[in-house]
C-alpha cells in the first residue's frame, strides 16, 4: 500500500460516539517522583496531582481492568503540559520488563513536543542528567528540524522546530503563559504529537480512521538518524492532538505492558463512557476491559473510566472527568487540560 492509499479517507469520519478530544498521554517511567520532577522542573509542566498506590491485594482486578500482574502496585501522577496531560505511572510488579523498544521498534511510543529553538534547547538538555540526545536531522520534504532524546526514565522525547505555518490540517500546540519558576529547557510550545510504531501501517490507519474519526495529514518517511527510515503517516485526532504511526521493525518478544518500562496508552474524552464503551465492544478485534467505574476515593472522585485493547496493540482508555468538581482542585491552582466546548470534529 503505498501513501496515496494510506491517505485515503473520509473527510470528516464519524469516531467513538460522544467523543471530545484526546484526554491524556500515559506512560510507565523507571522512577515516578524523578520523573514528575524531570517534567515539571525541566520541561515547564504543572503537577495537578498524585495518587496511590493503587493495590488489590486479593483479587484479580489489576488483571482484568488495567492488563497487568494481578500483584501489581502503581502510583500516578498528572502533569498538564501547555494545552496537554501527561499521565506518569510508577511500578511495582514481580514480572516488569525494565527496557522499552527504542524509536522504530514495534511497540515503541514517544511523546514529540515543538521547540521554539531547537539548538537552545539541545543545550539546555546537555546539562540535564535524566536525558541523552542521540540524534538530530531534517526533515527533507517539511524541513522541519528534529532530535531525538533519550531519557533514563524509560521516556523517549522528539524535540522538533517546524516550518510556519504548520502542514494543512495538523494542529499547533498553543504554550501557556510561563509559570513562576523557568524550566530548565525553554521555549517549549507543548506536546506536538504522540508516536506510536505498529506491527501493521495500513491496519493502524484503518483503525484509527474508521473506528476513531481520526483525519490522514501526511505520509512519508519520517524521521531519519534512527537506522533506516520507516513508513509513516500523521493523523488530527480530535480538537487539540496529532498522532504519528510509524512502520515498526519487528516487535520485541513482548511489546510493553501498561506495567513495563515504556508502557503507555492514549485516552479519550468522551461525555458519556458508557455509551462510548458499548460501541467499541461491537468492533471487531477491540476489547473492552470490563465495565466502566467510577471512582469513588482520592483526587479524581466523580472520574468514570475504563480500558480497551485494539487491534493493532495499542492499548487505549475512555475516560469522563467532572472538570471543575474534582477534590485535587482544593490543594492546587493547576488544572488539567480539558476540552472545554470542543468536540471531536472542531478544528480551532
Amino acid at each position: 500500500m503505498d501513501s496515496a492509499d494510506l491517505l485515503a479517507a473520509p473527510t470528516r469520519p464519524s469516531g467513538v460516539p460522544t467523543a471530545r478530544a484526546v484526554d491524556h498521554y500515559a506512560f510507565t517511567v523507571t522512577d515516578l517522583p524523578r520523573a514528575v520532577a524531570f517534567c515539571t522542573e525541566v520541561l515547564g509542566g504543572e503537577l495537578c496531582y498524585e495518587e496511590g498506590p493503587i493495590v488489590h491485594p486479593d483479587s484479580d482486578w489489576m488483571a482484568r481492568k488495567l492488563g497487568v500482574h494481578p500483584r501489581a502496585r502503581t502510583r500516578v501522577a498528572l502533569v498538564r503540559l501547555h494545552d496537554a496531560n501527561l499521565e506518569l505511572f510508577g511500578y511495582d510488579t514481580p514480572d516488569q520488563v525494565r527496557v522499552p523498544p527504542p524509536p522504530g521498534v514495534t511497540g515503541n511510543a514517544y511523546l514529540a513536543l515543538a521547540v521554539a529553538d531547537l539548538p537552545a534547547a539541545l543545550t539546555a538538555l546537555d546539562t540535564v542528567p535524566q536525558a541523552r540526545v542521540e540524534t538530530t536531522t531534517v526533515d527533507p520534504v517539511g524541513g522541519t528540524r528534529i532530535a531525538w532524546c533519550r531519557t533514563d526514565l524509560g521516556l523517549w522525547l522528539q524535540l522538533r522546530q517546524g516550518d510556519d505555518p504548520p502542514a494543512r490540517g495538523r494542529y499547533r500546540p498553543r504554550p501557556r503563559p510561563a509559570g513562576g519558576t523557568a524550566p530548565a529547557v525553554a521555549g517549549i510550545q507543548g506536546v506536538e504529537h504522540f508516536g506510536r510504531a505498529v506491527a501493521d501501517l495500513p491496519a493502524a490507519v484503518t483503525f484509527f480512521v474508521d473506528v476513531l474519526g481520526a483525519e490522514p495529514i501526511t505520509a512519508g518517511q519520517p524521521a531519519p538518524g534512527r537506522g533506516a527510515a520507516s513508513p509513516t503517516v500523521a493523523l488530527r485526532l480530535g480538537p487539540t492532538a496529532n498522532l504519528e504511526l510509524v512502520a515498526g521493525s519487528p516487535a520485541p518478544p513482548q511489546t510493553p505492558r501498561n506495567s513495563d518500562i515504556g508502557g503507555h496508552h492514549l485516552a479519550i474524552y468522551v461525555d458519556d463512557v458508557d455509551v462510548a464503551a458499548s460501541a467499541l465492544a461491537g468492533v471487531p478485534g477491540v476489547v473492552v476491559m470490563g465495565e466502566p467505574e467510577t471512582i469513588t476515593s482520592g483526587p479524581l472522585v466523580g472520574d468514570r473510566w475504563v480500558y480497551f485493547r485494539t487491534p493493532i496493540g495499542l492499548q487505549m482508555e475512555l475516560v469522563n472527568m467532572p472538570d471543575g468538581r474534582l477534590p485535587y482542585e482544593a490543594t492546587t491552582t493547576a488544572r488539567r487540560a480539558t476540552p472545554g466546548a470542543h468536540r471531536w470534529h472542531d478544528r480551532p
